[in-house]
């Protein structure tokens, strides 16, 4: 510890994440969670003692190994690190960081470049195994960061990552049924890759495109979700949610910019400023089910608006009612690496949060 370890730093997405080789990592669980608690600067809601940023979607950790599956090339494993809480959590996956992870373990050499493009087989541990094939830019065997590809949920473009998500053999409304009722709302509860809640907007009193902010501030809206979340997370399997990330809150209503649908996702309890990966793949999924609660579409693209643009999603459906399987979804998205080298965790015993506070010869702002 006292030498540091090994940490890349990658824009993934819309998010943005600190990723590691699990060898570099404690191999008990509870030791590498605290660790990174200690690495991440929580539990404090501006992490200014770490690395992260003070919000779910730049607290967040991909471990990368490589996979003893013959089907794939690395293992990823998410991990997200609550800003305020002293929690770590596997409980779901995270698609924007999975696109750092091609290139990731291309640099770490992982997996070698192979021409102007290479693809990455990745095996996602959690919550369940599932595989992805990443394509990344390598011309002249060097990951290229740079490119012309705007996302939204990202100020600035970037060189394209290409992912697709084969099928499978599960299907993907949890319940049995493409629409439920909880606490006197119908949803629909879906889960491919990522498990959501969809929410009609009408049926909430709200517009559907409000700004994030607008909706986080709305207490009696939030508490009405989070009624319908604790409800939806038992009936899809998942237990009980108070304490887990998951299910993802989404409210949709009538697409606004020509787009397929409109969406504000509760992650659960912000609202995200875009829409994760495989939550907009869950979405897409429930557009084009017929019968769900979300507005139709018998096109595969599905373009997904969200408060900072729009997010495409080519699916391809085995359509069956309930019992729905995907055949594969397509998706495009960019990363960036932001920096890599070593990082100092806070020491594993240090002053409680109400220790004595600076004086004011200490503090310098």
């Amino acid at each position: 510890m006292t030498d540091g370890i090994p940490c890349m730093q990658l824009r993934g997405g819309s998010s943005k994440g600190a990723y590691f080789l699990r060898d570099d990592l404690p191999a008990d669980p509870a030791e590498r969670d605290d660790l990174l608690l200690r690495i991440m600067g929580s539990p404090d809601a501006r992490q200014v003692d770490g690395l992260g940023g003070g919000h779910p979607l730049t607290s967040k950790v991909a471990v990368v190994s490589r996979s003893g599956d013959p089907d794939a090339d690395v293992d990823y494993l998410f991990l997200q690190v609550v800003p305020d809480r002293p929690v770590v959590t596997d409980a779901q996956t995270c698609g924007n960081l999975l696109a750092g992870v091609g290139p990731f373990a291309i640099e770490r050499g992982l997996v070698p470049a192979a021409g102007d493009t290479t693809t990455v087989r990745i095996r996602i541990v959690n919550p369940a195994v599932s595989l992805v094939e990443a394509t990344v830019q390598t011309p002249g065997g060097r990951v290229r960061y740079d490119g012309g590809t705007v996302m939204a949920g990202t100020p600035f473009p970037a060189a394209p990552i290409h992912l697709a998500f084969p099928g499978g053999a599960n299907p993907v409304f949890p319940t049995g049924r493409v629409v439920d009722a909880f606490t006197g709302l119908e949803v629909t509860c879906v889960d491919a890759g990522m498990p959501v809640v969809l929410l009609r907007a009408g049926d909430l009193g709200i517009a559907g495109d409000e700004d994030p902010a607008v909706l986080e501030g709305d207490d009696a809206l939030r508490e009405r979700v989070e009624s319908v979340r604790l409800a939806a997370g038992a009936a899809m399997g998942l237990g009980d949610v108070r304490e887990l990330t998951v299910p993802k809150m989404t409210i949709v209503a009538a697409p606004r910019h020509g787009g397929t649908v409109t969406t504000r996702t509760f992650i659960p309890h912000r609202v995200h400023a875009a829409i994760g990966v495989l939550g907009a793949v869950s979405v897409a999924v429930a557009v084009r089910t017929p019968g769900t609660v979300a507005p139709g579409s018998a096109d595969t693209l599905v373009r997904v608006e969200h408060p900072t643009g729009t997010f495409d999603v080519a699916v391809d459906l085995d359509p069956d009612g309930a019992a729905t399987r995907v055949r594969r979804t397509t998706v495009v998205r960019t990363a960036r690496k932001l920096t890599d080298g070593l990082v100092w965790p806070r020491p594993a015993s240090t002053r409680p949060a109400n220790a004595r506070p600076a004086s004011i010869g200490e503090a310098t702002g």
